[in-house]
């Protein structure tokens, strides 16, 4: 059986999250099909993009040395077919990207696939991953840092970097014939809920193997006053939590667990005075990316995005302060249920740690003294055993004060 390896590099918010957990979920299946996804933990292949691309990531960059070469590793080793996926492999640097090729064997059919999604969704969907990282900047500057030709803003140098699909198919793609370029396109809003994952699988050759497609895994989106909520805490709390805590508690119990839980408040899209440039520069794309004739699954329109709704434009920098403090009030409840279970938790351990304090101590009495133990306790528990503890305790006490 011939190496082959398919390299999905991005986009983010493209549907990613759904297609690793499907990935991690049935790898066992997969390789008795011949398709590797080689991962010891859920994040492997997330660990090895920071690896690679030596990215600094909260502190989990610690964590990732060596996970490039470990990933590689295992795909040199199978024979068959490899999947590598994570959306943050497309701001990867040429020279990145030739370390990565070369690590992974000149003896492989290599194939790039690439997820797309239409600026129109990707631009908000953007700003809101920057406030789930601990960003605090406004929707209007993020619009305006994005806009920069220059990219001098770190989040403008980002956003490019994981979205300019010409740009990141140039960076990956430039050594590959375009037969071998794969382009999956998000269907458009109001398509079926299985078209994008039909998508997937006929890039990943997946078609006809009956995977387990139901995860727990996703990555939520907010609505309007839910991220300017979420603005707000970064702004005020931010500098106070640790990264450690900031995922566990913002991330993932706030936003993951909390506030993208609320359907019915407005959602979060671009502004109609921004749909003139992102048309022109969609537009360009789609030119572009048919000329190199690639293989799409999907259709280069669904770049398009949806036009502009007639109805009023939701604005999270100005949002209803009442939805805000709706939102505020569901938080502090999650925050205030998850205080009390930690609390339980604290006191079950408290209790478990007396326990076994006492049965130390048992285990070290001599067999005498808890006979005894075991006798005053028995006699403890009736009438006339207590007035006879009572009639020893106080013939002892006269001794003692005899003697004394």
């Amino acid at each position: 059986m011939s190496r082959r390896i398919l390299l999905h590099v991005g986009t983010p918010k493209t549907g990613t999250s759904n297609l690793q957990a499907v990935l991690w979920n049935n790898r066992s299946l997969l390789l008795k099909h011949g398709i590797s996804y080689p991962a010891d933990r859920f994040d492997a292949h997330f660990l090895a993009a920071l690896d690679l691309m030596r990215l600094r990531w909260g502190g989990l960059e610690q964590q990732a040395v060596g996970a490039w070469e470990k990933l590689a590793g295992a795909v040199r080793e199978h024979e068959g077919t490899s999947i590598i996926s994570h959306e943050i492999f497309a701001t990867a640097s040429r020279s990145q990207v030739e370390r990565a090729l070369r690590s992974l064997g000149d003896d492989a059919e290599v194939h790039l696939v690439i997820s797309v999604r239409d600026l129109v969704r990707q631009i908000p969907a953007e700003w809101q991953e920057n406030l789930k990282h601990r960003a605090a900047f406004r929707y209007r500057r993020f619009l305006r840092i994005i806009q920069d030709p220059e990219r001098k803003h770190r989040v403008g140098a980002w956003f490019w970097g994981v979205q300019e699909i010409p740009d990141i198919l140039d960076r990956w793609g430039s050594t590959l014939p375009p037969e071998r370029v794969h382009i999956v396109t998000v269907p458009p809003p109001g398509a079926p809920r299985d078209q994008l994952w039909q998508r997937f699988s006929t890039a990943f050759g997946l078609d006809g193997i009956d995977l387990e497609l139901t995860t727990e895994r996703a990555n939520p989106s907010l609505g309007v006053p839910e991220s300017s909520l979420l603005r707000r805490i970064n702004r005020a709390a931010v500098r106070d939590l640790p990264p450690v805590y900031y995922r566990r508690l913002v991330r993932e119990l706030l936003v993951h667990r909390t506030l993208s839980e609320r359907a019915e408040t407005p959602r979060l899209s671009l502004p109609p005075t921004e749909y003139p440039w992102v048309a022109e520069l969609t537009e360009s794309w789609i030119a572009e990316l048919a000329e190199r004739e690639y293989d799409v699954v999907g259709d280069l329109a669904d770049l398009r995005g949806a036009p502009p709704a007639d109805e009023w434009w939701p604005d999270p920098d100005r949002p209803s302060q009442r939805q805000v403090a709706d939102a505020a009030v569901e938080s502090i409840r999650a925050l205030l249920l998850a205080a009390v279970q930690r609390e339980a938790e604290i006191e079950r351990l408290h209790e478990q740690l007396d326990q076994a304090g006492r049965d130390l101590i048992r285990a070290r009495t001599p067999r005498v003294l808890r006979t005894m133990e075991w006798t005053v306790d028995k006699l403890e528990r009736s009438d006339r055993g207590r007035k006879a503890l009572d009639v020893y305790r106080f013939a002892k006490r006269s001794r003692r004060e005899q003697k004394a």
